[in-house]
């Protein structure tokens, strides 16, 4: 970019001074561990399986139906537009700021809400069931929860030459834990039988489908979360691609085999919730004796660190899609400055942070009756934006490809046009589906002869609960909006014409070199 195009707009070289400050250190090994991290969380295997043994069958049908689909759209993104905050820069290029804003405040907001929420008080509830116990609502119970949010927010803060450890030593906890406890189902089923589901039992179902299929999309989607860091890796363009079909493979094995041997060998009435895992975990390990509650104690602590890695890898990735969409003028810019000795967006950060301490406080106070419920009801929506971020995400990749055609892709989604517009419309119906699911539930299943008693699943009536669910979406929309706002004005200042590809030369400037050195 010429020093002319800075002095005119001073936008440009706000970017470019940011991006000055990050720094190349995520090498492939550390990306295929940061994907892992990501989408490999140890309580979905007990929440998983707590639904049958259709579970398992209806992970195997996905695999073809969306998690290949999705994982090649995502690779062929990736590869095509390598840039810090990459899942804005897609939606940003293929629909304009608008669009793209909505979708990095759906796709981040859902993480703070998610630490502060779900992953807070499950490590909380594992900890005081199986190391040291904590009366709900003490000051000790405080200070665990809010030392989990903000531990995983510093590991966002520190730089990711540092940071990035902490979720590649989470990623190999999973799977080495994932493996001690395959080994010891297998001891305990030769020493107390096959106590599982038949196979009969697997056989899928609508309402199994409608019940299932949800919850597997939300355990198994986020394998792009360190596309954020293009500008941080050593090769984004070739390790991108490299990266997503790898701990996609993982990923998908690190689920399937111990969802298996889960089904298969336990006791039905031992499959349970979100704290299926440990519960699973206390039973088999029975079969080490004596030394059995020093291993579950362990397994409690190993369970809690991968529950905080994961948190804290979903936060390095989302606020940097959020940051970028403020240092590009989405947003106001003030929250799009990166860190001078970090290189990470520490605004963002202590944002991300701040909101998460609010859920964790609200939570603390809001744990029985109405109120109770209608907390449960705002949480489970808001973790459920990142699959209505990615309605906007996925059909990036087929409008990218018709609008820069000259791009170089090291990856390409197979099958030219037609495979394009397949991938694209399996990942994108079930993005969909998730978030109907999520707003609306009890629609589908009437339609299919399926029965849902409402009131007994939520506790409230169904105005209630669409009151709460769309006026929760409502909030989002209005904060994006108010965002867009500011950000348009701060471009106006700035001598930035106020139109959705107004600047939209300088990536195509970037994207004409990356060609012609092609």
């Amino acid at each position: 970019m010429s020093t002319e195009a800075q002095a005119v707009n001073p936008g440009v070289a706000f970017v470019d001074e940011q991006r000055h400050r990050m720094v190349k250190s995520m090498r492939l090994v550390d990306l295929v561990l940061f994907g892992i991290a990501t989408v490999v969380t140890l309580d979905s295997i007990g929440q998983i399986s707590s639904y049958g043994a259709q579970a398992f069958t209806f992970l195997v049908l996905l695999i073809p139906l969306f998690v290949a689909p999705y994982a090649m759209l995502m690779a062929e993104l990736s590869g095509s537009v390598a840039r810090e905050g990459a899942p804005y820069f897609w939606m940003r290029m293929a629909f304009g700021r608008k669009w793209a804003g909505l979708g990095a405040v759906l796709y981040w907001i859902t993480n703070p809400l998610w630490l502060g929420g779900s992953l807070c008080f499950l490590a909380t509830q594992t900890f005081s069931s199986y190391i040291v116990g904590l009366n709900q609502g003490s000051f000790a119970d405080y200070v665990f929860k809010l030392a989990f949010v903000w531990v995983g927010i510093l590991v966002a803060i520190i730089s990711l030459k540092r940071g990035k450890w902490i979720p590649s030593v989470g990623a190999i906890a999973r799977i080495l834990l994932i493996i001690f406890v395959c080994v010891t189902v297998v001891i305990y089923g030769s020493e107390h039988g096959v106590h599982g589901y038949g196979a009969g039992d697997f056989s899928p179902t609508i309402g199994g489908f409608l019940g299932i299929v949800p919850v597997l999309l939300f355990a198994i989607s986020g394998f792009e979360c360190g596309t954020a860091a293009s500008d941080e890796m050593n090769n984004a363009k070739r390790d991108g691609p490299l990266y997503i079909l790898r701990s996609t493979s993982i990923s998908v094995i690190c689920y399937m085999v111990p969802i298996l041997a889960v089904l298969l060998v336990l006791p039905t009435d031992k499959i349970t919730g979100l704290t299926g895992f440990m519960t699973a975990v206390t039973t088999i390990f029975s079969v080490y004796g004596s030394a059995a509650h020093a291993m579950v104690v362990a397994v409690g602590a190993v369970f809690i660190f991968t529950l905080l890695t994961q948190g804290a890898a979903w936060m390095m990735g989302s606020d940097r899609v959020v940051a970028v969409a403020a240092m590009d003028g989405t947003f106001p810019r003030w929250f799009g400055v990166f860190n001078r000795r970090f290189g990470t967006p520490v605004r963002v950060n202590m944002f991300s942070g701040l909101t998460a301490t609010i859920f964790v406080i609200v939570g603390q106070n809001l744990t029985s009756g109405s109120a109770g419920t209608s907390f449960v009801i705002v949480l489970t929506v808001a973790i459920s934006t990142v699959l209505m971020s990615y309605i906007i995400i996925y059909p990036t990749a087929i409008v990218l490809r018709r609008k820069f055609p000259e791009l170089p892709r090291p990856f390409l989604v197979p099958g030219g046009r037609w495979g394009m517009i397949g991938a694209t419309v399996l990942a994108t119906f079930f993005a969909i589906l998730g978030s109907w699911v999520a707003l609306f539930p009890d629609t589908l299943e009437p339609i299919f002869g399926v029965k849902y008693n409402f009131l007994s699943t939520w506790g409230v009536s169904r105005g209630h609960f669409e009151l709460l669910t769309l006026g929760t979406v409502a909030v989002i929309v209005v904060l994006t909006g108010v965002g867009l706002v500011i950000g348009s004005a701060e471009r106006r200042r700035e001598g930035v014409a106020d139109d959705d590809m107004a600047d939209i030369a300088a990536i195509e400037h970037e994207l004409e070199a990356a060609v012609s050195s092609a």
